[in-house]
């Protein structure tokens, strides 16, 4: 698995998880959906990704998009 899949992996779980809590617990944790969507929006742009930079550190070996 390169970067470029393992951050949207780890998006996705973010966001899965979000919706979980949103229905469980409170709606309220719509905010974490927001602002996984808006880190994904930003870093489709600029190339910054801090989830991408934590997954580098931990060795996942580079993809096209982080690089």
């Amino acid at each position: 698995m390169n970067l470029d899949r393992a951050v949207m992996a780890f998006a996705g779980v973010m966001i899965l998880v979000s919706v979980a809590l949103t229905y469980f617990v409170s709606p309220w944790w719509l905010l974490l959906t927001t602002f996984v969507g808006l880190n994904l929006l930003q870093a489709s742009f600029t190339g910054f990704c801090p989830a991408a930079m934590l997954l580098g550190k931990l060795g996942i070996k580079s993809g096209c998009a982080f690089k």
